[in-house]
């Protein structure tokens, strides 16, 4: 057992020198692409959240 486990972390830093590692600017581009999706798709959630309150409030209190 120790033997494998001793294999599977050799093989494991093997494959990560042949990992192509993104740079500073291609991080940072994607970290603002992931930021600007989120708050879009929170602000439709809440604009969505807001008119079914409203339509609600309408239903129930008629």
């Amino acid at each position: 057992m120790p033997r494998r486990i001793g294999r599977f972390l050799k093989e494991v830093r093997l494959e990560m020198k042949r990992v192509t590692w993104p740079n500073r600017r291609e991080v940072s581009g994607a970290t603002w692409v992931v930021v600007v999706t989120v708050v879009v798709i929170a602000l439709f959630i809440g604009v969505v959240d807001l008119m079914l309150v409203r339509l609600l409030r309408l239903i129930l209190v008629r």
